[in-house]
């Protein structure tokens, strides 16, 4: 075990806030931090800026993934020659020496606590997110998130997709127009190998949303949201994301937001959406 007392007082703490101390090197930092003011201040700021970053990575892990890059990944070959009959490279051990090793643990040391200083001194997590909510403009797409619960729903109830049957089309179609707003016809995707099952009325960011409900032999489930527009699209261009494993496409028209939602490892929901665009 490296002798932390000959490392600077940051990287001590840095070095206890990872577990990487003996049981008497952790109860020496403890007596310190009992009895220094400045070594408790010094601790909390490193502390601090150790919870900082690992909520700033969750939300990054948590960040959509672009749906092309999920596709390129599934279509990617493997190799078509065995790895083990490639041709290999003599092994080389480099073990480093007991000076090289001293030298590495106290850069690594350094640069941990460089890194926990200058992000335990920036503002708090929380002070940043009330300024920034405060300052901009409410988010329009925050519908979608809705329309993502709505579908995970119908993929975990499929003998309850809807709630008025495509054997009743007049009702769907006046009952919609009065809660929605908006004029609309149910596209016909069999073709496609997609089955029309019905409607629903579902709410997308405390806003009335139309969803149109499809399936097929498969047993997947697509469905087709619309609402009014809150306001004037800054593009009516049609955009895909992903959350998690359902696929989103949305696009604007006369008003009008879309939105298709299905498996996100559907290769053609893209080109589904067009056809949609034109039908509806």
């Amino acid at each position: 075990m490296l002798d932390l007392r000959k490392l600077p007082l940051e990287a001590q703490l840095t070095a206890l806030l990872d577990g990487e101390v003996s049981p008497e090197q952790r109860h020496e930092l403890e007596q310190r931090l009992a009895n220094d003011e400045n070594a408790r201040r010094l601790h909390e700021k490193l502390r601090h800026g150790a919870d900082f970053g690992r909520h700033r990575l969750d939300d990054i892990l948590k960040e959509p993934v672009p749906l092309a890059l999920v596709r390129a990944i599934k279509s990617t070959q493997p190799p078509k020659t065995p790895i083990a009959q490639r041709a290999t490279r003599p092994h080389v051990k480099l073990a480093p020496s007991g000076p090289q090793a001293l030298a590495a643990a106290l850069i690594l040391f350094a640069v941990g606590c460089g890194i926990g200083y200058f992000v335990g001194t920036a503002p708090d997590a929380d002070e940043i997110a009330t300024t920034t909510s405060a300052a901009a403009p409410a988010n329009t797409s925050d519908w979608l998130g809705d329309v993502t619960a709505y579908q995970r729903l119908l993929i975990r109830q499929p003998r309850h997709l809807v709630e008025v049957p495509a054997s009743q089309p007049e009702e769907i179609s006046n009952w919609l127009t009065t809660a929605i707003g908006v004029p609309f016809r149910v596209p016909d995707l069999s073709a496609e190998t997609w089955t029309f099952q019905g409607a629903r009325v579902i709410l997308g960011d405390s806003r009335p949303v139309g969803q149109l409900v499809y399936s097929n032999t498969d047993g997947d489930v697509i469905s087709i949201c619309f609402r009014k527009d809150a306001q004037p699209p800054e593009t009516d261009d049609f955009k895909e994301t992903i959350k998690d494993e359902i696929g989103l496409v949305t696009w604007h028209n006369a008003g009008t937001s879309y939105v298709l939602a299905g498996p996100s490892a559907e290769a053609k929901l893209g080109q589904l959406a067009m056809k949609i665009a034109t039908a509806i």
